[in-house]
């Protein structure tokens, strides 16, 4: 059995692959920021489980303090963590700074999935950490030096984009720097989902006749997440069950390295 925590697991791609790790017997601690959403996953992942009954936090990303509860909610309860998927996040329809003083794009996708991942980093070893990327890395600008941005000049693709970029980057930097726990980030596809900002994007994402299910993408998760070590690369970026190489930008130890570095004096640690 394997205790797995599952972030943005309230809803799509997180959800469908907590039911199925559920359903294989596996101890998931699922972690949503609705308190609706987050119920009503519960009681479909709990209508699933095979082995010990789900575990479920309530936190938001855009707080650096939810994230270090959650944290000590998890070390509280188990010593050992095999995987962790690191899924949470989104796309903003405005400009908006946390009460950390960060734009919130670059917090809840980047920054608050970098801090859970060294606070739970002595209960991970051995394990691995699975980062939730896309496709939408592509041709964004990361920044090491500026995770407030300029509310005038922001743009909400732009910065998911740059938010999905610095998943890849901390994954590879966290093959470098902990080869004792397997990092790798994928994309799940242009999923079937609520994802977006506003009404036209939303509706795309529902309606749109060539969108991954949820379930496929949720497939490809479990799989990262389950897969014995050796059939998988440290550091790799996935697009379905191929390692895939990233924006050639993207391929530069330096980056990785800044990144890491301003983003643990940024989330304090």
């Amino acid at each position: 059995m394997r205790t797995i925590v599952v972030t943005g697991a309230s809803s799509g791609v997180g959800l469908a692959a907590a039911q199925d790790l559920a359903a294989r017997g596996d101890q998931v601690v699922v972690v949503g920021r609705d308190p609706g959403r987050l119920g009503a996953a519960m009681a479909a992942i709990r209508a699933v489980a095979t082995g010990p009954a789900p575990d479920e936090f309530r936190a938001d990303f855009e707080s650096f303090d939810q994230v270090r509860r959650l944290a000590d909610h998890v070390l509280a309860r188990y010593p050992a963590v095999d995987v962790l998927a690191n899924n949470a996040g989104g796309m903003l329809g405005a400009y908006r700074k946390t009460e950390d003083g960060f734009e919130a794009t670059v917090a809840s996708n980047h920054l608050a999935p970098f801090l859970l991942t060294n606070l739970l980093r002595e209960a991970l070893r051995g394990g691995r950490v699975v980062n939730t990327s896309s496709r939408a890395h592509q041709r964004a600008r990361v920044d090491p030096d500026d995770f407030t941005g300029d509310p005038a000049s922001w743009n909400g693709w732009r910065s998911y984009g740059a938010g999905k970029a610095a998943n890849i980057l901390f994954t590879q930097e966290a093959a470098r720097r902990w080869p004792d726990i397997l990092s790798v980030a994928f994309h799940p596809g242009v999923v079937r989902s609520n994802f977006g900002a506003g009404p036209v994007t939303r509706l795309f994402y529902k309606v749109a006749p060539f969108l991954t299910s949820t379930e496929k993408a949720g497939d490809l998760l479990t799989w990262l997440a389950t897969a014995p070590a050796e059939e998988l690369r440290n550091g790799a970026y996935y697009v379905g069950h191929k390692v895939t190489e990233p924006d050639r930008r993207l391929a530069d130890p330096a980056l990785a390295a800044r990144l890491w570095d301003s983003s643990a004096t940024a989330v304090g640690i």
